[in-house]
């Protein structure tokens, strides 16, 4: 079950789900004070912001969680995406696979514009393994 994989800018690891399955594995791989994104609407990928972030990642997780989400896909307009902590997911048994409760949140606002000119930075396999081994993460 591979994640999407992203290195941002300032050279953190972002994952991301790719379908109800892997959402469900990424946030089991979730600690407390990690950053999670989700878009308001339902069909996007959890992207997961591993380690401490640094400048602008944040910013750069969200966008990514709106690039690959049905909203944009489907309206290519400005997408809501909501931020939380790991320690503020929570799961009980009626909820589906890949669902998932969010007790505190902050909403952002990706511009069409943002996801438009994103160029995604796909982790090379080399890459990920040196920032997986930098950073004593996953």
């Amino acid at each position: 079950m591979r994640f999407r994989t992203h290195v941002s800018k300032q050279g953190t690891l972002f994952l991301a789900g790719r379908n109800d399955e892997t959402n469900e594995k990424l946030i089991g791989e979730v600690k407390p004070e990690e950053y999670v994104f989700h878009t308001e609407a339902p069909g996007s990928p959890f992207v997961l912001v591993k380690g401490k972030p640094k400048e602008g990642d944040l910013k750069e997780a969200a966008i990514i969680c709106a690039r690959y989400s049905r909203d944009w896909k489907k309206n290519e307009g400005d997408t809501i995406i909501h931020q939380f902590l790991g320690k503020d997911i929570y799961k009980n048994k009626e909820m589906k696979l890949g669902t998932f409760g969010v007790k505190k949140l902050k909403k952002i606002k990706v511009k069409r514009d943002e996801i438009k000119d994103f160029n995604s930075n796909p982790a090379k396999e080399s890459t990920l393994k040196e920032i997986i081994k930098e950073q004593d993460i996953i």
